[in-house]
């Protein structure tokens, strides 16, 4: 064999061998019977679809508080793996209606206030506002509620199934995090109705309690660079108990967002065992992101964004994306480098990161990520949900048996590979621009 051969041969036999490395350990990342068992007990009927407040959810937060502890991760405060904080909530009592002179049945209104009660009878300060057919309904309702005024909003019938979908989600209580019981936030009435009426009358009352709800942080402490942090996150709240559909009631939440939970475990487990991690990682379930992002919020006040080098927020992992399998989207793509620095980082293996395919969503400001991302960190969303038709997405039908779990074994694997030059300090993504205040 001559020497050029020789040479050429052992180029491919290197090639052939890093490859078979790179699949090795990313074979060793999670493992699909783990994250099966944990998806498992996170999705289960006992879990009653861990709602907020619920009983269920404080099973599910007991089982987070094992598996950190099973992992061996560091309690993120002297109160152990809890970050516990109070929130008041609002929940609609009674409310009443009528439109020129005729009652609107209940189901066809949604209140949103902080305020304890409110009458208006034709009141000139009170704005009427129309959500129209053929508009953005989603962008409507949002530039509403952030208005500076009182208001009344018609709903055209068109959107009579989003109307009820929000309305099981609103109607079930709002939560502010205001030192005051009540805040004096302005009130928005929202009424499914055929026109706008000549005269109106609106009374509603609210229930005003407060109450706890709790982070779930383990950490990580890094060996060389302590003081600057990665976050891996997913919010482990859902919906819990909605409308029957047959015989079932539980919205299981599997992918929404179960899958993203279990891969936090799954990634804390995997830079536990390897044990060469520079900066600390801190691994977050949030709570109560399904009502306002609330946990993420009250996190992000809590903790200086400046030290945060990096957050990769999983949510809805469980079936191939639009770019098919072993590929993530990521929320808010071009705002820094994180993405480009995983995708360098997996380069020889089957993994991709893509830019969000649903830019008019403004997904990079809907989740867990957005606070410390408004701040400057380099805070993404990893998914892989094709919200087009995804049809499970907060119904009782978002079981296990709807999931892909090698897909979420894949995105595990992903992110474990992707994240590695950050965790080890060789990497430091480009900042996100803050936003003005």
């Amino acid at each position: 064999m001559s020497k050029t051969i020789r040479f050429y041969t052992g180029i491919l036999c290197c090639w052939l061998f890093a490859g078979c490395a790179v699949r090795q350990s990313a074979d060793r990342i999670a493992d699909t019977k783990e994250v099966t068992r944990l998806l498992n007990t996170l999705a289960a009927d006992d879990m009653e679809g861990r709602a907020s407040f619920s009983p269920g959810i404080e099973r599910a937060a007991e089982f987070i508080e094992s598996e950190f502890r099973k992992i061996g991760l560091a309690p993120y405060s002297e109160g152990g793996y809890r970050q516990t904080f109070e929130v008041t909530r609002i929940t609609p009592a009674t409310w009443e209606v009528t439109l020129d002179g005729s009652a609107v049945p209940q189901e066809r209104i949604i209140i949103s206030s902080n305020n304890s009660g409110l009458n208006w009878n034709t009141d000139p300060t009170v704005s009427v506002a129309q959500i129209k057919a053929g508009d953005d309904f989603a962008q409507r309702f949002r530039e509403i509620s952030s208005g500076k005024k009182d208001a009344l909003v018609i709903v055209d019938n068109s959107f009579a199934s989003l109307f009820e979908r929000y309305s099981g989600m609103l109607m079930r209580g709002r939560i502010s995090q205001q030192t005051a019981s009540v805040s004096a936030t302005p009130s928005v009435v929202f009424v499914l109705a055929d026109q706008v009426p000549q005269s109106f009358r609106v009374s509603f009352t609210n229930t005003v309690e407060k109450l706890p709800l709790s982070n779930m942080i383990g950490v990580l402490p890094g060996k060389s660079r302590p003081d600057e942090y990665v976050i891996f996150s997913a919010h482990y709240d859902h919906i819990g108990i909605i409308e029957p559909v047959g015989q079932d009631s539980i919205a299981n939440g599997a992918d929404d967002d179960a899958s993203g939970v279990s891969a936090v475990l799954a990634l804390a487990n995997y830079y536990k065992k390897r044990g060469d991690n520079a900066r600390t990682l801190l691994f977050v379930a949030f709570t109560a992101e399904e009502i306002g992002l609330v946990g993420s919020k009250y996190f992000s006040q809590q903790i200086n964004p400046d030290e945060v080098v990096a957050m990769i927020n999983i949510e809805m992992i469980g079936k191939d994306s639009r770019f098919g399998p072993n590929a993530l989207y990521v929320t808010g793509y071009n705002q820094s480098d994180l993405a480009e620095i995983m995708q360098a980082n997996v380069k020889g293996t089957e993994f991709t990161f893509h830019p969000d395919p649903y830019p008019t969503q403004n997904l990079f400001y809907r989740s867990d990520n957005a606070s410390l991302a408004a701040a400057g960190v380099p805070a993404h969303t990893f998914s892989t949900v094709q919200i087009e038709k995804d049809m499970y997405y907060h119904t009782v039908d978002d079981e296990l048996e709807t999931l892909n779990i090698s897909n979420i074994v894949s995105a595990i694997r992903a992110i474990a590979l992707g994240a590695q030059s950050i965790v080890s300090g060789d990497d430091t993504p480009r900042r996100v621009p803050k936003l003005s205040q």
